[in-house]
């Protein structure tokens, strides 16, 4: 077997075999000591000849995508999946912080293209078309994930919070959060409803999860950011 490499907040760990790697508050790869955060949450381990990464947690779940961001899957608790992509992406929430690390794998056992050719000839990624605004608002709740220089942590702004980032008033801020959260249900991504008719409670941390593991939004779209406030300040 292959080693792993885990790389979290500029730090790299080495997983050999036969040892597990636990991620949480209280493992191998210390995240936080954020009290939301399982102690053992994530667990890497070897069986029938391959890596696998397992939710060990109860309550939290995670996000897992390949590099391109074109293959993804949302990790509930008891669930495990094999780890056959050279690198894959993981995101969670806990709390109000998102965080993010990657595992970097020695086996190539599949791969992905990185972009889907249009008629033109140009390449494009994102399945999901958005409004310029729907895009400003997972911009404006993604901007401290989206500005780190390594995948690490990113607090998610209060609804408020990110509302006064835009300018909005807080009304017209839950309306498009609204009406974005329904077009990705839609579209079938989990974790956006608390049930059938309500949207969930902590839907803006799923919505950063998704939008930054499938690279909806990325950081060339910061610059959004800096648009809207030039906008706000011109008469």
């Amino acid at each position: 077997m292959n080693p792993l490499r885990i790389e979290f907040c500029g730090e790299w760990y080495e997983v050999v075999h036969p040892n597990d790697f636990h991620v949480g508050r209280e493992s191998d790869l210390v995240i936080d000591d954020n009290p939301y955060l399982h102690r053992r949450f994530l667990r890497i381990y070897e069986e029938f000849g391959m890596w696998w990464l397992g939710n060990v947690g109860n309550l939290l779940t995670a996000t897992v995508t390949d590099v391109t961001g074109q293959v993804q899957a949302w990790l509930a608790p008891g669930a495990r999946l094999p780890i056959v992509f050279p690198q894959m992406q993981v995101l969670f929430s806990a709390g109000s912080t998102t965080y993010e690390f990657t595992v970097h794998a020695g086996d190539d056992y599949f791969t992905t293209a990185t972009a889907v050719a249009g008629n033109s000839g140009s390449t494009t990624i994102g399945p999901i078309p958005l409004t310029s605004s729907q895009r400003l608002l997972i911009v404006a709740l993604a901007e401290n994930v989206l500005r780190q220089s390594s995948p690490g942590r990113g607090d998610i702004p209060a609804s408020a919070e990110a509302a006064a980032r835009l300018h909005w008033s807080i009304t017209t801020f839950n309306r498009k959060l609204d009406n974005v959260c329904e077009k990705l249900d839609k579209s079938g991504v989990a974790g956006l409803r608390g049930g059938k008719d309500n949207l969930a409670t902590n839907r803006r941390l799923r919505l950063v999860e998704y939008a930054v593991a499938t690279r909806l939004v990325d950081k060339d779209d910061l610059y959004l950011l800096e648009r809207n406030d030039e906008d706000k300040r011109t008469p």
